[in-house]
């Protein structure tokens, strides 16, 4: 049973069947081709025995495994290695198909290769998830055919591997990368320009060529002048970025969270944009929390800046999936009153469509701006924005564009109306979602505002 369910004839030995099957058609009309398609036939045969004993009489033959991580990043291209190593004495031509779990719904993981004899080939590939969850692999698929190309016999490798989808680590990588050798201008963060001091004394030193006159220490001059032994040199204030303040993620899982843009819903690019403002935050010695809500209180990670804490933060965003009820912002503010005494940058990532909605939950955003820094983070539609700058062609369509121009109009009247009441907003593409938060973050903390 293990022979027949490894063992296939190849389209080269059906094509070939298929001629002399002719053949032998044509030998009805015409006697004299008979005997030369008949030795034909047999040949095929015999030829096809000896692809088979070449193929399976070596217990081993092909190795082959599937290399890639532990984990899937969610939303990222996460890249999936094959390494086929060929134990036959002769080249192989191989087709290898992997079994990709059925969320991705791809038919075309179809690889050919020729492998030489005691070499390793490496076929390289790509999966890009869209959602969180556990994803299971199937077998690895490898069938190998001689020279003759005849018979082809089947190998499977890796079966039943199971791995989780968490959010989006490779791209928290790549801006902590970014961030340590100070390119993030590269991705679309801003140099922003320090204004005011919200800065930390930290020390006294000699002053250097280049340091700010404004904060030459006079009395610390003054004492050195008069100190025996003393260098007669002036003496400035030295100030570092003040640190330990505290960044929290409010992530709204309601139903409005739910509307999916290339792929990904809202909520999943919260929550990878939530794991990389976090990662920044905890690079610049500042501590990050996670609040997540929607009909009930939902997971509270308490801001801190420990080792453990990005991880912490990893494995309850893993969790969290979107609820159908309606958002509840009396009980956020409730929460956020009791658990949070500090004052803190709250970055609220929701989505709101019209002014209306807003508006029903402007006084709760109203008192927890009162006590912190409150940033409102929504999303704009951007089918809606391909829509509004397609061609009209008939009067429905010019209707329908008026229609989608009054919606994005609101989007805009929604910006100023929490600025109106002191509150910061930001209106984004979910796709800029990251890269235009980092950049209100760092711009808070240039400006001195928490």
């Amino acid at each position: 049973m293990l022979f027949l369910r490894s063992f296939f004839l190849t389209r080269r030995f059906f094509l070939v069947l298929a001629l002399l099957i002719t053949g032998l058609v044509v030998a009805f009309f015409l006697p004299g081709w008979l005997a030369p398609v008949q030795l034909a036939l047999g040949l095929l045969a015999g030829l096809a025995v000896l692809d088979a004993a070449l193929l399976f009489t070596r217990g081993g033959g092909v190795f082959g495994r599937r290399v890639l991580g532990d984990k899937l990043a969610n939303g990222s291209d996460n890249d999936i290695a094959i390494y086929l190593e060929n134990q036959y004495r002769f080249p192989i031509h191989t087709e290898t198909i992997d079994e990709v779990p059925h969320q991705f719904q791809r038919r075309d993981v179809l690889f050919r290769a020729t492998v030489r004899p005691a070499e390793t080939s490496v076929i390289r590939y790509q999966l890009r998830p869209t959602k969180r969850g556990e994803y299971a692999f199937g077998a690895l698929n490898v069938y190998a055919a001689s020279p003759l190309g005849l018979v082809r016999r089947r190998f499977r490798f890796d079966a039943n591997r199971v791995v989780p989808v968490y959010p989006s680590f490779l791209q928290m990588r790549q801006y902590e990368l970014l961030a340590v050798s100070n390119r993030l201008t590269e991705v679309g963060v801003k140099r922003i320009r320090r204004v005011g001091q919200s800065l930390e004394f930290d020390q006294i030193r000699p002053y250097v060529p280049g340091d700010d006159p404004r904060r030459i220490n006079w009395k610390a001059t003054a004492r050195r002048a008069t100190t025996p032994g003393a260098v007669d040199a002036l003496a400035v204030n030295h100030y570092q970025d003040e640190r330990a303040q505290q960044v929290y993620c409010l992530i709204d899982k309601g139903r409005v969270m739910r509307m999916p843009f290339e792929g990904l819903s809202l909520l999943d690019y919260a929550i990878n944009a939530t794991l990389v403002v976090s990662n920044i935050a905890l690079l610049k010695h500042d501590k990050a929390g996670l609040i997540t809500f929607s009909h009930q209180p939902g997971a509270m990670v308490a801001a801190d800046r420990r080792s453990g804490q990005l991880r912490k933060l990893l494995e309850v965003l893993y969790r969290q999936k979107t609820k159908y009820l309606e958002t509840d912002y009396e009980r956020l503010y409730i929460t956020v009153r009791h658990q949070i005494r500090q004052r803190s940058l709250l970055i609220l990532f929701t989505n709101f469509e019209t002014l209306y909605g807003m508006q029903r939950q402007l006084p709760y955003l109203r008192r927890m701006a009162k006590d912190h820094l409150l940033l409102v983070v929504f999303f704009e539609n951007t089918e809606l924005d391909a829509y509004l700058h397609a061609p009209a062609a008939t009067t429905q369509d010019v209707y329908n564009q008026t229609v989608a121009e009054k919606f994005a109009q609101e989007k805009r009247q929604i910006v100023r109306e929490l600025n109106r009441y002191g509150i910061q907003a930001l209106l984004t593409t979910p796709q800029n979602l990251t890269v235009n938060t980092i950049n209100k973050y760092l711009e808070f903390k240039a400006r001195g505002l928490l």
